[in-house]
């Protein structure tokens, strides 16, 4: 009976949700989008299962209004209540993590040029072709 008369949590407003989510997101790009483990976001979301603000008919934070499923992988997020905190990326994962992200650009890069002069030899062999 007592549960019955229980406040259940609401949503935040949609613009409240939406800058949480921007604010959130933005600080997990500029880290280079890591998640954390997969025993930490087991333990994440066991936390957030057991708070009482989690709306669980589709598993959103009531104080933040994020999706608690997503927002618990982030290793940059920290829960609005304090329950848990971000994993805050040491020197060595930093540069790790821009290593990576320099790869890729490289390898993107490698990737244009090859295209670009398979192209020109294409044109080169075959001048009256068209594009």
């Amino acid at each position: 009976m007592e549960e019955e008369n229980k406040e259940k949590p609401k949503l935040p407003s949609f613009t409240t949700m939406a800058k949480n989510f921007a604010k959130d997101l933005a600080k997990y790009v500029a880290q280079g989008a890591p998640n954390v483990s997969e025993s930490s976001y087991k333990e994440r979301l066991l936390t957030c299962k057991r708070c009482p603000d989690l709306i669980k008919s589709n598993m959103r934070c009531g104080k933040c209004g994020c999706l608690v499923e997503h927002k618990a992988k982030w290793k940059t997020t920290k829960c609005p209540a304090d329950k848990w905190m971000p994993e805050v990326l040491s020197p060595t994962q930093k540069d790790k993590l821009e290593e990576i992200r320099k790869n890729k650009e490289a390898q993107q890069r490698e990737r244009i040029n090859a295209k670009a002069a398979v192209d020109a030899k294409r044109k080169k062999d075959n001048p009256e072709a068209g594009d």
